[in-house]
C-alpha cells in the first residue's frame, strides 16, 4: 500500500467514526470501526517526520489547520477539548525532539503525554503513546506484545473502542514506502467533512 492508499482508508474510516458519534452514538461498532483510524493518521505522521524536507512547515500546516479546524469540532462534537490536529502536532515535536535528543526521549514522550492531558486534547495520552510505539514500530515478537499489552490495558482503563487497532500494524507491514498520487485533499477533508456533518445534522434537526 503506498501512502496514497493509507490515507485514504484513514479518511474513511474516521468519517464512519464521526457519522456513528453525530448520528448513531448508541452504535458502538461505528466507533469501534472508525478508531482505526487514528493510528493510520500517526503511521503517516511517524513516516512525514522522517521524510519531510521542512518540519518547520510541515508544523505549521497542522497548527494552521488545527486553529481553523477547531470551531467547527466543537460544534459538530460540542465538545472543548482540543481536535486531534494539535495532538499530532506535539507528536510531530516529541519526534523531532527525541531524534535530537535521544538521551531524553522517556522525558520527551512523559512530557508530551503529560501536555496531551493537560491541555486536554481529543485522545490525550494515549495519542502520544502511540505516537512513541509506532516510532519504535519493528515487526518483532517484543514490540507485538507493547503494541497489543498497552490496547489491552487502555480497554480496561477506558473501554472497547481501541480494541481494533490491535490488528493496525498489520497495515503497517503492507507499507511499500512508494508516496502514490498526491492527496492535495487530505488536510482539507478533515475540517470539510466535520462542516458537512454539523451542516447535515442542522438541517434535519430544522
Amino acid at each position: 500500500m503506498s501512502s496514497y492508499h493509507i490515507k485514504l482508508l484513514a479518511a474513511i474510516t474516521m468519517l464512519i467514526d464521526h457519522i456513528g458519534v453525530v448520528f448513531f452514538p448508541d452504535v458502538d461498532w461505528l466507533r469501534m470501526v472508525g478508531r482505526i483510524s487514528f493510528p493510520l493518521f500517526v503511521w503517516l505522521l511517524v513516516q512525514g517526520e522522517a521524510h519531510t524536507r521542512d518540519i518547520g512547515r510541515y508544523g505549521l500546516r497542522l497548527a494552521v489547520l488545527g486553529l481553523v479546524s477547531q470551531p467547527i469540532y466543537q460544534l459538530t462534537f460540542r465538545a472543548t477539548e482540543l481536535n486531534i490536529l494539535f495532538e499530532l502536532l506535539v507528536g510531530l515535536v516529541c519526534l523531532r525532539l527525541v531524534r535530537h535528543f535521544p538521551q531524553l526521549q522517556l522525558a520527551i514522550w512523559l512530557g508530551g503525554a503529560g501536555l496531551s492531558e493537560l491541555l486536554p486534547m481529543g485522545y490525550g495520552s494515549y495519542g502520544i503513546a502511540l505516537v512513541a510505539l509506532t516510532a519504535y514500530f519493528r515487526p518483532q515478537a517484543l514490540w507485538w506484545l507493547a503494541w497489543v499489552g498497552f490496547h489491552l490495558l487502555w480497554a480496561w482503563l477506558a473501554g472497547p473502542f481501541q480494541l481494533l487497532a490491535i490488528a493496525v500494524p498489520l497495515i503497517f507491514l503492507l507499507a511499500n514506502g512508494d508516496r502514490g498520487p498526491k492527496a492535495r485533499w487530505f488536510y482539507a477533508f478533515y475540517p470539510g467533512h466535520l462542516a458537512l456533518l454539523w451542516l447535515i445534522r442542522q438541517g434535519l434537526a430544522g
